[in-house]
């Protein structure tokens, strides 16, 4: 094998994960197809792989994503169970080493320490990053949060017999009670290996597709991208440039139409008081991250056209940045004060309190003015270089 192919790292192969990746491949891409031949699909069969790519996807989203590696909200133990046990079924590796894993992605994004960085290839983000191991793993010193839940610990020491459960036998199992050993094979190939497969590749497409492919609305200080199609097969994980500028919030699809099934989740969840304290960020600080990028735009095509563009509109465009950069600066401080009074409540006097936030909500209104001028100014100056 070494000297039919010897440009492969061989030294480094991960052969559990490996092994395990191309079998349910191969399985899914030959006797899936040869079951479904012979036997056709049955509303059954069907409904099961749903169900199972469902819960399976948004323990993954949700649960590993969300919940445990950014802290977005914070779940009761029966979300938090489900979404380790099921998270398991996704054969993703435990949440304390996924959670381990993204945050440093988060933190090295598009280095040398960020597990699986795009910058070493499209493959190796996909999936190289977990069939080659060239690098040895370092100390999960960054999940000190999770390794004091007792819940994540569980799954950690259980993690594959969890998996094993939850992704073949669960599935089988109810095949079988539902019409005996031809339903638990297909039960057993289609909501399990299958299922597994898609799970997987739908999560490593988060990895290597969008960071390629997409649009970068929010940032281009690293390669993330927002995908409305990748939202679409991603449970809306596919806003992803957007999660990379405020990787905090429990939405990734921020605008109302964009298609993120698990900020829908998380909010159902929270609207039945299974999940509370959902992080969001405020829409001001949202639209000045999207004009920060604009004017940066705008900055490169007025250094190639400045000849063309009136000295006028650009003095005005000058000054509706200064005045938003002063509005920002103000309203930053007053939702500080904002905030601390509203954490030290007791503290304050209720008149001062009062004071307080309609200093904040004035502040808030000038942002919001200077935004406007600002959007108005750049509609103008845009026509002026097309």
């Amino acid at each position: 094998m070494k000297k039919l192919f010897p440009r492969i790292p061989w030294h480094g192969v991960s052969w559990k994960n490996s092994i395990f990746l191309m079998s349910t491949l191969l399985l899914t891409l030959t006797v899936v197809p040869y079951y479904l031949w012979h036997n056709g699909i049955s509303w059954f069969q069907g409904a099961l792989f749903a169900c199972f790519f469902i819960a399976t996807g948004l323990s993954i989203t949700l649960g590993y994503h969300r919940l445990f590696s950014h802290l977005s909200f914070k779940a009761s133990w029966p979300v938090r169970f489900l979404a380790l046990a099921f998270g398991a079924g996704a054969f993703e590796n435990s949440a304390l080493i996924w959670s381990a894993d993204h945050r440093l992605h988060h933190k090295y994004v598009d280095h040398d320490e960020d597990p699986y960085n795009i910058n070493q290839g499209f493959w190796h983000a996909h999936i190289g990053w977990i069939m080659f191991k060239l690098k040895p793993q370092p100390p999960y010193v960054n999940v000190g949060d999770l390794q004091r839940d007792p819940l994540v610990m569980w799954q950690e020491k259980h993690y594959l017999s969890i998996a094993l459960f939850v992704s073949f036998v669960l599935p089988t199992a109810i095949g079988y009670a539902w019409g005996g050993w031809k339903e638990a094979l297909g039960a057993f190939l289609l909501a399990g290996v299958a299922r597994v497969v898609c799970v997987q590749h739908m999560t490593f497409f988060i990895n290597s597709l969008c960071h390629t492919v997409g649009n970068r609305p929010y940032s281009t200080r690293c390669t993330a991208r927002d995908s409305g199609i990748m939202a679409v097969f991603t449970f809306g994980e596919g806003y992803h440039n957007y999660h990379h500028e405020f990787q905090h919030d429990y939405r990734n699809g921020v605008k109302a139409w964009q298609f993120d099934p698990t900020k829908w989740a998380i909010w159902t969840l929270s609207k039945l008081g299974l999940v509370s304290q959902l992080r969001r960020v405020p829409a001001e600080r949202i639209v000045l991250s999207e004009i920060a990028e604009k004017q940066r735009q705008l900055d490169q095509k007025l250094e190639d056209h400045r000849a063309s563009v009136p000295s006028a509109l650009q003095t005005r465009i000058q000054l509706a940045q200064q005045q938003l950069n002063q509005a920002a600066q103000a309203w930053e401080l007053k939702k500080a004060e904002y905030t601390k009074a509203v954490e030290q409540k007791l503290a304050e006097s209720r008149q001062k309190a009062s004071a307080i936030q309609i200093e904040f909500e004035q502040a808030t209104a000038r942002l919001r003015e200077a935004i406007e001028h600002w959007q108005q100014e750049h509609q103008l100056i845009s026509a002026a270089l097309t």
